[in-house]
């Protein structure tokens, strides 16, 4: 049986790297080759600028160690660049687009702005919270 893809939004990727939750215990699912994870570089590139950000305090080497765990973890892939639904949030669009043109079955993410549209193309579109119960049933 193929793994099943998916997206984790930025803000799902830091909150499992820093902190104890539901996107630590999905992030361990793909650690542990339950789920594919799929990533665009500019998604990488994303994540390596949150990370920095001074309100996490992240120090030198857990800012390496994760991105050591990330890179060991992610399959990266090419985007089209053409998506633009989100208005609010054009970042957001790198994230949907990831999901979407590689067919990916879920996008986990905490943003508004991607929460609301629920389901595009094949992905659905959920919080960490509901892609645990979803996986459970």
């Amino acid at each position: 049986m193929d793994e099943k893809k998916i997206v984790l939004d930025t803000n799902i990727l830091i909150s499992a790297f820093g902190w104890k939750g539901k996107p630590k215990e999905i992030f361990s699912k793909v650690i542990n080759g339950e789920f594919k994870l799929i990533m665009s570089q500019k998604q990488l590139e994303e994540v390596e600028m949150v990370i920095e950000y001074p309100k996490f305090s992240f120090t030198n080497d857990q800012k390496s160690r994760f991105l050591k765990i990330l890179l060991a973890t992610i399959n990266i892939v090419e985007t089209s660049g053409k998506l633009n639904l989100i208005k609010d949030d054009l970042k957001d669009d790198v994230i949907l687009e990831s999901a979407v043109e590689n067919d990916a079955e879920f996008l986990i993410s905490g943003d508004e702005h991607l929460l609301k549209i629920k389901k595009y193309g094949n992905t659905k579109i959920v919080t960490a919270t509901e892609f645990l119960e979803l996986i459970k049933s």
